[in-house]
């Protein structure tokens, strides 16, 4: 008797963890097993309201969560996706693919473990309603828990397929923690990144690359130059240029750099993260302007100098949440960082980079850059 009591409690026991993990994220939890200070299931239907040890997170198939993209391309292979419930309850996505800002401006569906979000179709000038003439990226994904099978192709307005579909992964992102506390974080020693010679960067894109590289570091000042016609075009595009240290994760980065006249450049962090370069002076704020955090957080308060003064900047990165304090303002305080930045190396944001500097763009001039690691 006594085993046939033990053999349905047990029966009971793997239902009840059987019904968790198949029922989606934090559906069957009663209350008892969730605690804001557990785990947080970066798949919930509600990531804010519940944080579940025992809901199967890993496992589950809710699409809900913060998505790396591995792009099967060789060079700005790094993409993004966040998907959620809107405050109407209907499912809404933020993509970023490959290189300029996020959008949010899309067509978006879910059912189950599936997935798709589509950007709004551009239209042709003349040809707003012909929708054989429209175009935009779809993505399509099945969800198997940490990861997600995904198929992205472009399609006109009738759902037709004008080029080869390409598959790739989706990788789960945990849940960002709290804020960290800044004036409790440990710092080692700083680096002097500008103190040595060119032997100590490399230009991106590798020997194949047909970019030219137009940098230079002479008494400390790391300079990109462009070359130009008597009208000003460019004759060439620059190559980015990166750091050939690449162990840098968590740390505090000040620099100071001369923006001229039309600069539109940038400073990744861990190669991922942009940190804006841009001649921005005199205009509102914007999440594209001088050292916002690129096409994810926007600055309070706009604090640039006119192009041709050297301007400081003060980064620091910690916790996947950064502060930037521009020209001696606070401009960015302490907020989440969402995802990779357009143009980043990797769409891995849990692995050392190098700092690298954007220069296909315009010429810009850096000097007095000091890495101060963070010591865990």
């Amino acid at each position: 008797m006594k085993t046939k009591i033990r053999t349905i409690l047990a029966a009971g026991a793997i239902a009840a963890v059987s019904s968790t993990l198949s029922s989606g994220c934090c559906s069957s939890c009663d209350g008892a097993a969730c605690s804001p200070k557990d785990v947080s299931c970066s798949c919930a239907a509600d990531p804010k309201s519940c944080s579940c040890k025992t809901c199967g997170c890993a496992e589950c198939s809710c699409p809900w969560g913060n998505w790396a993209l591995f792009l099967p391309y060789d060079a700005m292979n790094a993409g993004h996706l966040i998907l959620e419930k809107g405050a109407d309850g209907k499912p809404c996505a933020k993509l970023l693919w490959r290189w300029a800002s996020p959008t949010a401006d899309m067509d978006v569906s879910v059912d189950g473990a599936k997935f798709m979000v589509r950007r709004s179709f551009s239209k042709p000038k003349g040809k707003e309603n012909d929708k054989a003439a429209w175009r935009a990226l779809r993505v399509t994904g099945v969800v198997k828990g940490k990861t997600a099978d995904c198929v992205a192709v472009n399609v006109d307005g009738n759902g037709k397929e004008i080029d080869k579909p390409i598959s790739f992964t989706a990788k789960r992102n945990p849940p960002i923690g709290p804020a960290p506390d800044l004036s409790k974080v440990k710092y080692g020693a700083p680096v002097k990144l500008l103190a040595g010679t060119m032997d100590d960067f490399a230009l991106m894109g590798g020997p194949k690359s047909s970019r030219v590289n137009g940098w230079t570091l002479k008494d400390g000042v790391l300079s990109n130059r462009i070359m130009r016609d008597k009208d000003g075009k460019s004759l060439h595009k620059n190559g980015n240029l990166q750091t050939k240290r690449a162990d840098f994760f968590d740390f505090n980065l000040k620099y100071e750099v001369r923006v001229l006249p039309g600069c539109n450049s940038g400073v990744y962090l861990r190669g991922i993260y942009e940190i804006q370069v841009l001649d921005s002076f005199g205009k509102e704020v914007d999440c594209h302007n001088m050292a916002a955090f690129y096409g994810r957080i926007t600055p309070s308060v706009a604090a640039e100098k006119p192009a041709g003064e050297w301007q400081t900047v003060d980064v620091t990165l910690v916790d996947r949440h950064v502060t930037v304090v521009l020209n001696g303002k606070k401009i960015i305080d302490n907020r989440p960082v969402e995802g990779v930045t357009g143009g980043a190396m990797t769409a891995d944001e849990f692995v050392p980079g190098p700092i690298y500097f954007q220069g296909d763009h315009s010429d810009a001039d850096f000097r007095n850059m000091v890495l101060t690691p963070v010591v865990k």
